[in-house]
């Protein structure tokens, strides 16, 4: 297995993502009843538990000779499904796994030097992975090239609710989250489009 990840990106579903830049006086009352405390307000959804918490690696942009940074939510991912013919199989298959996505990121960096971004930021992200609902599936290591490749599924309720890639090298590194129900048996409908790269699962 080859220690680094190539993505391929079709023109079409990137421009989707580029889109995403789509009092008078009263009388007398008896006092009026105590407002209720602020915690009664409703609270904001929490982030999905296969969410990531990607790194600003904007310090580092000007330095990366290609970069690939791509952030599409549940209504970006809903237009990119619009550019899908169903009336072809494969597109068919992929739109099928697209409706059980909440979102889609990517940040990929490659440099003329090694190491000219930080390993911390990259290795902070492979910590989170070893939070509750993460499991590996693949893991590389190495020594000789520095290369590491790390694949990690996210099990909520029983069920596939993320996944995680991240490849490093001393010249580059890239992450992948995907984020809602994923089937593995589909997931390479995905390869190639909206940033994701060729997933070197293991066979079942």
């Amino acid at each position: 297995m080859q220690a680094s990840i190539r993505l391929l990106i079709p023109l079409t579903l990137l421009s989707v993502a580029l889109l995403a830049l789509p009092t008078g006086s009263a009388a007398a009352a008896p006092p009026a009843p105590a407002a209720p405390p602020a915690s009664a307000a409703p609270s904001a959804s929490p982030a999905p538990p296969a969410a990531l918490r990607l790194p600003n690696f904007d310090a580092i942009a000007d330095k990366a000779v290609q970069r690939v940074d791509i952030t599409l939510d549940t209504s970006l991912l809903g237009l990119a499904a619009g550019f899908l013919d169903s009336s072809k199989p494969d597109d068919a298959a992929t739109k099928e796994v697209l409706s059980g996505l909440k979102g889609v990121y990517v940040r990929s960096y490659k440099f003329d030097r090694d190491f000219v971004y930080p390993e911390a930021d990259v290795d902070a992200v492979r910590k989170q992975l070893s939070g509750p609902g993460w499991q590996r599936l693949v893991g590389v290591r190495n020594s000789p090239d520095h290369s590491n490749v790390d694949i990690f599924i996210c099990v909520d309720q029983g069920r596939a609710s993320g996944l995680a890639i991240i490849a490093s090298q001393p010249r580059e590194f890239t992450i992948v989250n995907i984020v809602g129900a994923i089937d593995l048996r589909k997931l390479h409908q995905l390869q190639g489009k909206l940033g994701v790269p060729q997933i070197p699962l293991p066979d079942k």
